[in-house]
């Protein structure tokens, strides 16, 4: 994933634009630890709005400003980077079954099939890794496809997928006595997670 493709929208682009730049935003920050100039663009892009996820994106952005880039790389390759067991998994098989590469990934690359969708081989991570997961999203929701681009399928996808796990993700992250930084991606995308699932209860 580039960090040079985020681009953050301006508050008149649409729910629907800032929900994909969101979804990109978190791809990006769980595939790879943030560089420089990721963590400039943060700081500055704009803060607006009342609420638990504005709160936690500002919060975020304060972070960002005062981020070191190789301190925060260290930061990621301790929670999850690891030869053996990482301090916390981004993977989807492993919450919903309690094992990595099981019956939930499968279910997964089902479901991506009947989508037209694939994992790109650049990337070195299986399907169900968050990052890959959030990147999905926003590809639904940008789509201008009948199938891919409308909310029922977004609420599927999201429904089977994500919502089963996220939010233990989202809290061993920030229970997690290393994060310190990355506790703040973490609030911010549980603050999201939990929107999504408001909206997707009422569509």
């Amino acid at each position: 994933m580039n960090e040079t493709r985020l681009q953050f929208e301006t508050p008149d682009s649409g729910e629907e634009a800032a929900r994909a730049e969101l979804y990109g935003l978190l791809s990006m920050l769980f595939y790879q630890a943030p560089g420089a100039e990721l963590l400039a663009a943060i700081a500055a892009a704009p803060a607006e709005g009342e609420g638990e996820l504005p709160d936690a994106w500002r919060a975020l952005q304060l972070a960002c400003a005062s981020a070191d880039a190789p301190a925060v790389q260290g930061e990621y390759d301790t929670l999850f980077v690891s030869t053996g067991k990482p301090e916390v998994f981004l993977y989807g098989s492993y919450y919903m079954s309690g094992f990595l590469m099981e019956k939930p990934l499968a279910l997964l690359r089902a479901e991506l099939a009947r989508l037209g969708l694939e994992r790109s081989d650049a990337m070195p991570e299986s399907e169900d890794h968050i990052a890959a997961l959030c990147d999905v999203m926003r590809v639904l929701i940008s789509s201008d496809d009948v199938l891919h681009g409308s909310i029922a399928t977004q609420k599927q996808f999201f429904g089977g997928q994500m919502q089963p796990w996220v939010q233990q993700l989202c809290d061993a992250v920030a229970a997690h006595p290393q994060a310190h930084f990355y506790r703040h991606v973490a609030a911010l995308a549980g603050a999201f997670f939990a929107v999504e699932m408001q909206a997707f209860d009422m569509s």
